[in-house]
């Protein structure tokens, strides 16, 4: 496991400190998820923006009812 250091405020950290204890977590464990969900979230974006790129430069759209059909559900 690797160990990642870096500096903060002291009250940015009596932040995150009183955010983690509300859920009675580490600031460590608090910040290993908030880094995590942030990854999501960008990789969430650029899914996005792909798809719209796509739609783009095709404009074929389908309905609710024929995405459903062709996912055989």
């Amino acid at each position: 496991m690797a160990v990642i250091q870096f500096e903060i405020q002291d009250k940015a950290l009596d932040i995150l400190e009183e955010s983690a204890a509300r859920k009675d977590i580490s600031v460590s464990e608090f910040i290993r998820r908030a880094v995590l969900a942030k990854m999501e979230d960008e990789d969430d974006l650029r899914a996005a923006e792909e798809a719209y790129r796509e739609y783009l430069e095709d404009g074929e759209t389908i309905s609710h009812e024929n995405f459903w059909k062709e996912l055989g559900v």
